[in-house]
């Protein structure tokens, strides 16, 4: 068992999108670590609170967490930007009944799947042997084509041989232009506008692995002004205590300098300085070193002394 370095983990995947751990599972990791307070927020999905056992049963995901001594947020991580990688906004706290949210997990499922198929036709070319089946296939987690994300095509070509892990290939295609399919996403000062439309908070997830120079509307733009405009949209918080030695970051900062410098720029202008661990459940697909619940967060503390995020359990959302 691995014991949670924060009690509150506020970033975590499930096999509802690319995580390799059932909602179930990843509340029992949760509980086994220590963690009390666990935001479920899988990628570009309306979060849906009934879920079924594995004898079929129907059942309230929040009161399974809450027998289990954890109480569950359910959230997404909207991926943002047709033309800048790797700007997620986490939401919390929504009216997930809204129509948006439903008309946009059906938009982007569309230009996903198209985007991705591309992706896998243009790695074919390249003598990167990856079938569209096979990404299906999900490493014995099967997916339906509307669920499919990148990083399942960045597994199987680490599975395959052709990168050393999923991070590797991830740099890979990101680096390489032919490999750059761009998919429809949507606007994050949109996302920002709607959810707070909708009631809930808008975090920018992992900022660093935003490239230190982004091209935006033909220009070039910094980094830096590229989330001060996001804060100047109305952006509620930014992940500062993220697992950056286990992802793609290409930079020079490790992680403890990252979050020493996103609390010291952003501290007085956004109102969470949130944290999460993006678990995946990577141990199950062969990675030696995966992330774990609660190895990234915010403690007990914080979160109870944060107006926004104590404010998510008043609304019961």
């Amino acid at each position: 068992m691995t014991h949670a370095n924060y009690t509150c983990d506020l970033h975590t995947h499930s096999t509802r999108s690319d995580g390799a751990d059932t909602p179930r599972e990843v509340i029992m990791r949760a509980k086994e670590n220590g963690v009390k307070i666990l935001a479920l927020t899988d990628h570009d999905i309306v979060p849906d609170d009934t879920d079924i056992d594995a004898a079929g049963n129907r059942g309230s995901l929040s009161e399974y967490a809450s027998s289990h001594g954890v109480t569950l947020l359910l959230g997404t991580e909207i991926s943002c930007d047709t033309d800048v990688d790797d700007v997620h906004i986490v939401c919390l706290g929504c009216d997930w009944q809204d129509k948006w949210f439903k008309e946009l997990e059906y938009d982007v499922a569309i230009s996903r799947t198209e985007g991705y198929k591309e992706l896998v036709r243009r790695l074919n070319e390249d003598k990167i042997a990856v079938s569209w089946e096979e990404v299906l296939y999900n490493g014995g987690h099967p997916v339906e084509e509307d669920h499919v994300l990148k990083k399942m095509i960045f597994e199987l070509m680490a599975k395959k041989g052709y990168t050393k892990d999923w991070s590797e290939a991830k740099l890979l295609v990101k680096n390489t232009k032919r490999y750059q399919v761009k998919r429809k996403k949507p606007d994050p000062k949109t996302v920002i506008e709607m959810v707070h439309r909708t009631g809930g908070i808008a975090i920018l997830a992992h900022p660093f692995l935003i490239s230190s120079r982004v091209m935006k509307d033909g220009k070039v733009t910094e980094r830096k002004r590229y989330i001060d405009d996001l804060v100047e949209a109305g952006l509620d918080g930014i992940e500062a205590c993220y697992t950056y030695d286990k992802t793609s970051y290409e930079g020079t900062m490790n992680k403890t300098e990252i979050e020493t410098y996103i609390r010291e720029t952003y501290g007085s202008r956004v109102r969470i300085l949130s944290g999460g661990s993006d678990y995946h459940a990577d141990q199950k697909k062969g990675v030696e070193d995966p992330r774990y619940v609660g190895e990234c967060g915010v403690t007990e503390t914080y979160f109870y002394e944060n107006e926004l995020l104590a404010g998510l359990l008043r609304s019961g959302k």
